[in-house]
């Protein structure tokens, strides 16, 4: 019987510290004895050059792929779109607990409800049939806890396989299962062997015969945005804001980070401005900015950290473009306060009632925060 291989992608961490590298290398050590599981270990995913060795490596693996990282599910994600690595989004049970109760979780199905009228950018977009699954590595402190989420998730892969057309009604079909399996164009990925196995000295145990690929490369640690596409609505806020031309568009004018290197190290000012919270800086210490779940981050201790409101009262624009002027200054140019690239775009639209998101943050200014 053949069975889909599956690539498992573990991203190390930035630093050197003994548990993180510990956990990273019993993960491996735990997959190499899974059967149709390929193992292959980068750097830092966020670090990685658009032409170096690392990104080059993933952007040959042609069928579905886990990856563990230090980042958030959404950064991680978001970073391998920007590269050119998408597919359909798979959903993994294994995730971070960021302390967020019931009532956060309705609260954000509620918001999520009220954008549904709002064109995205993925909405354009037509990914290929496989799926990647990003896990982070955050979300628990064994081992086991991993395999066991791999094992689940190749099951769902071999036996619950996309459609054409996506899942139909819940499970797969024949006629689509049938064409998966025999394609009729020579595009579709392919069902290879499983990972061969030999038997080790005792008789008895089995070992990969198969290495684990770890790719070699030695990049810098970078700072730089972003986009969830997701979430994205094309506003160009970002790009009015940004004046050391990160931003840019492409042929059909959607916004993209053009220059990533042109960013200044440890601001995220953009993210401020951004008002779908499409803009994510993997590396920042806030939660909300760095990438968690739109929503689940609980509501009632970081939506001020989210927009920005510090203890003096100053709103996420004031404090957007007070970071913006620090940078400004640090190479030399003059600071422009609120002057440039605040205005909003939405402006020249009709009016509309505030939702329940505006009335929050009116209530969060009131409260000087």
């Amino acid at each position: 019987m053949k069975l889909k291989r599956i690539v498992v992608v573990v991203s190390q961490g930035q630093s050197s510290n003994p548990a993180k590298r510990d956990l990273e290398e019993n993960v491996v050590a735990a997959l190499m004895m899974e059967p149709g599981i390929d193992v292959t270990v980068i750097p830092h995913l966020y670090d990685l050059k658009a032409d170096g060795t690392g990104m080059l490596a993933l952007q040959g693996i042609p069928g579905d792929m886990i990856v563990f990282s230090w980042l958030f599910e959404r950064a991680a994600r978001w970073t391998l779109d920007r590269n050119g690595i998408r597919g359909l989004e798979g959903k993994t049970l294994l995730v971070q607990d960021l302390g967020e109760d019931e009532d956060d979780e309705d609260e954000a199905a509620e918001k999520v409800a009220e954008e549904d009228d709002k064109v995205r950018v993925i909405a354009q977009r037509t990914n290929p049939k496989r799926r990647i699954y990003c896990i982070d590595l955050q979300a628990a402190n064994s081992a086991a806890k991993f395999v066991e989420e791999v094992r689940r998730i190749a099951a769902e892969c071999r036996t619950e396989l996309v459609s054409l057309g996506g899942w139909i009604g819940g499970q797969p079909a024949a006629e689509p299962l049938r064409r998966f399996a025999q394609p009729t164009n020579d595009t579709a990925l392919p069902l290879v062997p499983v990972m061969p196995f030999a038997v080790a000295g005792d008789g008895e145990s089995l070992v990969p015969a198969r290495d684990v690929v770890r790719v070699q490369d030695d990049p810098e640690r970078r700072w730089y945005p972003v986009i969830d596409y997701s979430r994205c609505t094309n506003c160009m806020e970002c790009i009015d804001f940004c004046l050391f031309g990160v931003y840019g568009v492409d042929r059909v004018e959607t916004i993209l980070v053009e220059q990533p290197d042109n960013c200044r190290k440890g601001c995220p000012a953009c993210s401020r401005v951004c008002p779908e919270n499409a803009i994510i800086f993997p590396q920042h210490k806030t939660p909300a900015i760095a990438g968690a779940p739109v929503g689940l981050v609980s509501l009632k201790i970081d939506l001020s950290k989210l927009f920005g409101a510090p203890e003096d009262g100053k709103s996420a624009a004031e404090i957007a473009a007070l970071e913006r002027d620090e940078q400004l200054v640090a190479v030399g140019r003059q600071a422009v306060g609120m002057s440039v690239g605040m205005p909003k775009r939405q402006t020249s639209k009709a009016a509309t009632p505030k939702d329940d998101l505006d009335s929050l943050l009116d209530e969060l200014d009131e409260a000087n925060l």
